[in-house]
Formats: C-alpha cells, structure tokens, sequence
C-alpha cells in the first residue's frame, strides 16, 4: 500500500473519530471539548497506525502506553477505544455520568484501555518517564507517548522530568505538546507565555520536532522521525487548533469547557459528517 492512500486511510479515521467524539459529547450537553477535539489526528495516527496494543488484553506489558497528562481530552481517547473494540460504543454514553466508567478526565481505574490516571495538569510527564524507565529496566520494546498540553507547560514539574528523561536518554520516551495557543483562562500568551517551546526542549537536550497537529502526513513522518531517534527522548510540538472540526467551539476563546444547545451539537455533527463523507470519497480516488 503507498503512503499516499494510508494518509487517506488515516484522514478518515481521524473524521470518525471526530464524529464519535462530538456524539459522546451530546449525550451530555457540556464538556472539554476544546482540547479534545484538537488532539484527534494524533489520537488516529497513534491507535490507526503506531501503537502496539491488544483491545483483548489491555494490561498486556508489552503494550506501548499513553498518558494523556491534559486528561481533559479523554472523551477523545474514549471513542477511539471504543471504535477499537476495548468496551462496547454503547458505553460512550457515560461520560461524565456519575458512578459511570467514563469520567471527565481520564482513570485507569474505571476505563478500559486507560493506561494512567491524570488529569492533575503537570503530573503526566512524570508518570510517562516512570513507565518508560520501568519498561526499560525490564527489557521492554515498548514505546511510551504522553500528550502535554501547551498552557500545562506553565507547571515546572514537567520542566524537571524534562531534564530526568534526557539524563537517562529515555529514547523510548515520545512528548506530544499540543500548541493550540489557548488554555482554561485565556490564550497562552496572555495567561503565562510560554515562549519558544520548541527551542527550550532542543535546549533541554530532546530531539524535537514541529509539526502542524492536524495534517495527517506532516505529523506522520514527525512520528517515525521521532521513533527512530536512539540516544535521547522525542518531543514533537504540534501546532493545533483548540476545537478543530467543532463549529461551535473553534474560534472560540471559551471552549475549555463549555456547554452547548442540541441545535449547535446538530449542526456541528452535520458539519463533521460532511468532512468525513469528503475523507471517504478522496479515498476513492
């Protein structure tokens, strides 16, 4: 198969994970859908094409992980497991329900294919090395990927596992940082500037990349690039729109969290089956 046609491939899975995340979504009326819906592409490539799991077996050692340390993005992780078969879809309607296995951020504990409990913004990195280095220690050939958020950045923590993981050269270590530009209060820049991310982690010792988050082929070859990078961690910079493919929520400032009508959930979904029904056609070509 030509790279070209699994781009495409990937486009579509992206757009279904998409639709299935904005439906997770109106069963409730409310949630993070900002920063849910500018990691999807990742979340495709990743479960679509990188990572080694087993829907069967989802505490199989051997498994490559992902913390999902701005855990407030799980309800995109949820389709996706779902679409994967680790729990039935039906179960996507109880996010955020109370006593439900799907709560607001992600919880190991409670959901299926979940591989650490976050949330706590700055702790994630943290938690990443721990597995990376363990998996190391015990001769693992698995690879651990962490999602930080862009205004999670401003949390020193992550700065001080920065250091730990290129002292241990944790090349089995991959940092996604998805630069939206936006966090709870604000833009990024307003609330606390972060700056060059980029060229702070290259400063910091990480193999680093940038790449434009929503384009499947761009961020693709930023993955294997960083995955065949030996001797240090990978962190690759995404540059993202906080909710992408949400009519409601992109371009919008407040979209952290945010409620929504049936009437704009209906029009967002009309508008994210009509690009994935486009996906599905360039497919064809």
């Amino acid at each position: 198969m030509s790279k070209s046609i699994r781009y495409r491939e990937l486009r579509v899975f992206a757009e279904e994970i998409r639709v299935k995340t904005l439906a997770e979504f109106g069963y409730i009326g409310f949630g993070h859908v900002g920063g849910a819906m500018s990691i999807v592409e990742l979340i495709a490539l990743l479960y679509g094409e990188f990572m080694r799991y087993d829907p069967a077996r989802p505490d199989w050692p051997d498994r490559d992980k992902l913390v999902v340390s701005k855990g407030h993005a799980g309800p995109a992780v949820y389709a996706t497991l779902a679409m994967k078969g680790f729990f039935p879809e039906s179960m996507l309607r109880e996010l955020n329900q109370g006593g439900g296995r799907l709560p607001s951020h992600c919880d190991r504990n409670k959901t299926p294919g979940i591989d650490m409990t976050t949330g706590s913004l700055g702790q994630g990195i943290s938690a990443a090395i721990g597995i990376a280095l363990g998996d190391r220690m015990d001769g693992r050939d698995s690879t651990t990927y962490v999602i930080i958020g862009d205004g999670e950045c401003d949390e020193g923590q992550n700065w001080e596992g920065f250091m730990f993981a290129r002292h241990y050269a944790l090349d089995n270590l991959i940092a996604f940082i998805d630069a939206n530009g936006q966090q709870l209060d604000g833009y990024t820049r307003d609330v606390m500037d972060t700056g060059d991310l980029a060229g702070k982690l290259r400063a910091f010792g990480w193999n680093t990349i940038e790449a434009d988050g929503h384009n499947i082929e761009k961020l693709y070859r930023a993955i294997e690039d960083a995955k065949a990078f030996k001797g240090a961690p990978s962190a690759i910079v995404m540059h993202t729109k906080k909710g992408r493919g949400c009519s409601f929520a992109e371009d919008v400032l407040a979209n952290h969290h945010i409620n929504f009508t049936q009437a704009q959930l209906d029009e967002a979904l009309a508008k994210a089956n009509e690009a994935l029904e486009q996906a599905r056609a360039a497919l064809l070509k």
